[in-house]
């Protein structure tokens, strides 16, 4: 029999009603494409999983576990999802430092994303739910997502592929499932996430891309009156890649003549 999910090792389809993640959202997680049998750019984003975790003070779990994990689960073409929490406790916020965290990782199909998304482009919208403050937070992707959640259920139409969440002073932060890159005076910038938001690894591989073509890049503060001056916008994540945005509420783009290079670039590189 096949097993999609483990919990420290072991099958298993349930977890401790007293784990911290359940009770306070208290951990991180990592979404991961697997092609092939290959988790794509596992490096970076075990990285990010045990920056995440020391951010918030977890023991994160160590590669060898993780990976160990990953192939006794034998993904081909799915979805690899791993989720690092806390542990288990009584209620109330104080946890033991030497509490053992719990490792979750799992695999589903990947998203059913057409192919012409990438060179047709996609549509969003802005977001009325506001991306929160919190330095402390801010770059990782802990268990807290109702803001996401709230900002998701904000639109039904299935022609809108994701929604701009913007901070209390209209800096543009993210896209609700996705870092969002805009190209501004021959410049391609993506959000400032030093006060909130998620920084994907897609994110830092784009601009990586956009380096080795010669692109300019800069992360910095954008205000949403900006975008009507963008030349381009596009949105990213581990799953969907890089896609370009062809419309934002009443804002039209053509599909960058960039497009091409940067997404033949980016799926090329490597760790």
């Amino acid at each position: 029999m096949s097993v999609s999910k483990l919990v420290n090792g072991q099958p298993a389809e349930t977890i401790n009603l007293a784990d911290r993640g359940l009770q306070f959202g208290d951990g991180v997680f990592r979404t991961i494409k697997v092609l092939n049998g290959e988790p794509i750019w596992w490096a970076r984003h075990y990285a990010k999983l045990a920056h995440d975790c020391a951010t918030i003070g977890i023991v994160a779990p160590t590669e060898a576990s993780l990976l160990a994990d990953i192939e006794q689960l034998h993904p081909n073409n799915n979805t690899l999802k791993i989720i690092v929490t806390r542990g288990e406790t009584a209620r109330g916020y104080i946890a033991p430092a030497d509490l053992p965290p719990n490792r979750i990782v799992q695999i589903a199909p990947l998203p059913a994303y057409s192919p012409d998304l990438a060179t047709q482009g996609v549509t969003l919208r802005t977001c009325a739910t506001r991306a929160s403050w919190q330095p402390a937070l801010a770059g990782i992707k802990h268990l807290n997502r109702l803001e996401n959640i709230l900002a998701r259920r904000e639109w039904s139409d299935p022609s809108i592929f994701d929604g701009l969440m913007f901070d209390r002073d209209d800096h543009l932060i993210e896209g609700v499932m996705s870092n969002v890159l805009v190209l501004l005076d021959g410049v391609l910038c993506t959000p400032d996430l030093s006060e909130s938001g998620v920084a994907g690894v897609c994110r830092d591989m784009t601009l990586l891309a956009a380096a080795q073509l010669g692109i300019p890049t800069a992360v910095c503060k954008i205000k949403r009156e900006q975008l009507s001056t963008a030349k381009a916008l596009w949105v990213c994540n581990s799953l969907a890649g890089l896609l370009p945005v062809v419309a934002l509420d009443d804002w039209c783009w053509p599909v960058s003549p960039l497009q091409h290079d940067l997404r033949t670039t980016l799926f090329a590189l490597k760790d």
